[in-house]
């Protein structure tokens, strides 16, 4: 990351500083007082609580400067009309400094495994940057490009939306030059009404693509196979099933905490082995290789970063507690991922017990997926706990699919599911945890083994 000047800063953002100020400079940006950095620009941001309560603090800490929309004391400031906006428009000028290439990546599940994974591969031959964690929204990816080395050759930035025209105000500031696809699902139908609403947002990451740039796209989808025939921008597909994609995985053999492929390419065709479990990994490494050979990566170096790549925490983490085999998957579920997480545990040996929480943001699907996921729990699963307002219709699904009142259970109570748990289970289990991020199942999950040590 580069020393920007305040006087440089507010060039970019439209924003008024004291001149004695000016060449006052800052390295990154935060709007939490508790993770600010001594020499960070403060962001004081008005949501619940406003943020400009805690400029004191945000001083007090090391903060070189602060972006508000009114200064009341004499310290470094830029003043501006919306510090969100201008935290973009700064963010996007840092971009276009920096002059290094981008790859954006969005989708309806699985984005942060795929960024993670196209940075993998892109880091075994390029300097690279990506957006940390689940820094994918128009506060978290800005700051992101604010904290990115001055020497990065490429940017893996993760695009994340629940309404229409956030992945296009995302796209403005990130720019680019290729843009990922990976799958259109029914997470935030609520706020986009249906699947084709839902690619019409995630096609606006395109409003931003850089002249010559290229788009991937999974070509399994069958609402992204057309996307080509909409678009005269470069697109490059990847597929498991459709033979068609010029980019395509097969021979996918599933062992015990791994999945291998082959994977052929034009005229290249190599293996590649992860050290994960679940056929739907393919999809998302397609894409990682999708785009190491867009940049240059040799197959041989693309092979080598997958099969160290290690998935981020609580994204079907699998690991042994207390006699237990734990399946940690509490980020985030939507029917697609629940539907996955749900086939990775029944080909495990032992009593599968799933401990499912609701999946929000589905709108007046949610009866219905809900019970769908309830069906598919009982081919997969020997017990289902279920948590969260819809989880009685995930027990009439199971019920339906041949589970008794033993077997499948519902919980609108987290302190009761964990009480049952602990009764219920014994150590051999094989225990699956999954829900939307609201659901705080890994809460249940610490519980529960805190319980049982």
């Amino acid at each position: 990351m580069a020393q920007i000047t305040l006087a440089q800063a507010a060039a970019w953002c439209n924003g008024t500083i004291d001149p004695k100020y000016a060449q006052v400079s800052f390295l990154g940006a935060n709007n939490d007082t508790r993770k600010l950095q001594p020499g960070q620009l403060f962001v004081a941001l008005q949501g619940v609580r406003d943020g400009h309560d805690f400029i004191p603090m945000a001083l007090e800490n090391g903060a070189a400067a602060v972006l508000c929309t009114h200064c009341d004391g004499d310290y470094p400031a830029i003043v501006v009309e919306d510090t969100r906006i201008a935290l973009g428009q700064i963010a996007r000028q840092e971009r276009k400094r920096i002059g290094m290439k981008v790859v954006g990546v969005t989708g309806s599940v699985g984005k942060s495994t795929t960024k993670e994974m196209i940075a993998a591969v892109l880091e075994s031959t390029y300097k690279v940057a990506k957006t940390p964690e689940n820094h994918n929204n128009d506060i978290g990816m800005p700051m992101a490009i604010l904290s990115i080395p001055e020497d990065t050759e490429i940017a893996v930035l993760e695009m994340g939306m629940n309404h229409f025209r956030e992945i296009a105000y995302l796209t403005s500031i990130g720019l680019p030059d290729l843009a990922v696809i990976i799958n259109i699902g029914t997470m935030h139908i609520e706020h986009l009404g249906s699947k084709e609403g839902i690619l019409q947002a995630k096609l606006e990451i395109l409003e931003g693509l850089q002249p010559g740039g290229v788009i991937l796209l999974n070509g399994d989808d069958e609402m992204l196979w057309r996307v080509a025939q909409r678009s005269d921008i470069p697109s490059v597909y990847f597929g498991l099933e459709n033979q068609q994609c010029p980019i395509q995985a097969s021979n996918v053999q599933s062992g015990e905490g791994s999945i291998s492929f082959d994977v052929r390419a034009g005229q290249e065709s190599f293996c590649v082995c992860l050290g994960m479990e679940g056929q739907h990994y393919v999809l998302d490494a397609l894409a990682a290789i999708s785009a190491g050979l867009q940049m240059g990566v040799t197959p041989e170096r693309i092979a080598q970063a997958l099969g160290n790549f290690r998935n981020m925490s609580g994204r079907q983490e699998i690991f042994e507690a207390n006699g237990f085999t734990i399946i940690k998957d509490c980020y985030n579920a939507g029917p697609e991922s629940m539907s996955a997480a749900l086939t990775v545990l029944g080909k495990k040996s032992g009593r599968r017990v799933a401990v499912l929480g609701d999946m929000l943001e589905l709108g007046m699907r949610a009866p219905a997926e809900h019970y769908r996921i309830g069906r598919i729990a009982a081919e997969k699963a020997d017990l289902v706990f279920a948590y969260g307002p819809n989880s009685s219709r995930v027990v009439s699904g199971a019920f339906t699919g041949g589970m008794n009142r033993t077997q499948a259970r519902a919980y609108e109570n987290q302190q009761e599911l964990v009480s049952d748990l602990k009764l219920l289970t014994a150590p051999g289990d094989v225990l699956l945890f999954k829900g939307s991020h609201g659901m705080h199942m890994e809460l249940a999950l610490e519980q529960f083994l805190q319980a049982k040590a």
